[in-house]
């Protein structure tokens, strides 16, 4: 049996910190996972990875303490099985504006009778010994609210069984708003909407979550009351390392705006 660390953290009220891999690298999956943070999120929807990947960065989490995540390419039945098939203990469903897209996440993530996935030997299945029996407690289901239609039905949408919270999504909330990303922070309706989200799982009693551009901004996130948070992305990492150094050094280089990442 696998213990899912990241959804024990929540249940118990704590707040859970991740990564975002997009760089469809297992190496740097591996060295990100034995850093101390709570969980790792693959990106299928808008990182590097093919499937082959995915399973070379689920082999190179395994045997950390950090949990293996994630987002889905789209809401769809098919590929968050193959997603779970494979090792996953999380889900991130992208674009959930109902809630009739939540139930048919839901419905993907577990087995009958609380949902409708379908059984199979997979990968998890040939390297954990009885899968079945435990898997349905240790998913981690979280949808994105990332539209302002979602807002407005963001209560029916967290009420769904088998939805642990949400996974809100600055940046595309702002488009759905009319509001360009990168105006986000000085939107009083965009602060509002975000606060809307707050409330609306507090009132289901499920966990909020968002993303953050970096792990500063993830702190003040989590003063804000969001308990799942990615503090950053693997590229950006890199890249704000690397040009600290740049700077360091004494070179002067234009460095690419990632402030509206999210």
């Amino acid at each position: 049996m696998r213990v899912n660390k990241t959804k024990q953290k929540l249940e118990a009220g704590g707040t859970a910190f991740g990564f975002e891999l997009g760089l469809g690298s297992a190496l740097v999956a591996e060295g990100l996972a034995r850093t101390g943070i709570d969980y790792l999120q693959i990106d299928t929807q808008h990182g590097d990875w093919g499937q082959d990947s995915v399973i070379a960065a689920l082999m190179a989490i395994e045997g950390s303490d950090c949990t293996p995540i994630a987002r889905v390419a789209r809401n769809d039945y098919t590929l968050i099985g193959r997603l779970l098939d494979e090792g996953m203990m999380g889900i991130v469903v992208p674009m959930v504006h109902t809630a009739e897209d939540a139930k048919a996440a839901a419905d993907a993530c577990f087995y009958p009778p609380k949902g409708t996935r379908s059984c199979g030997w997979a990968r998890i299945g040939r390297t954990t010994e009885d899968y079945w029996s435990w898997i349905d407690d240790e998913v981690l289901l979280m949808v994105q609210i990332e539209s302002i239609t979602a807002v407005e039905n963001a209560e029916a949408i967290l009420s769904t069984p088998g939805v642990a919270g949400c996974w809100t999504g600055p940046a595309d909330l702002a488009f759905s708003m009319g509001i360009h990303p990168r105006d986000q922070r000085q939107s009083d309706e965009h602060i509002l909407a975000l606060e809307r989200v707050l409330e609306a799982c507090k009132n289901t009693g499920k966990v909020p979550g968002i993303a953050a551009m970096n792990p500063e901004d993830a702190a003040a996130r989590a003063a804000d009351g969001w308990r799942f948070i990615n503090a950053g992305q693997d590229a950006a990492i890199l890249m704000d390392a690397a040009a600290a150094g740049v700077r360091t050094v004494g070179l002067e280089r234009a460095v690419l705006d990632r402030t509206t990442s999210y």
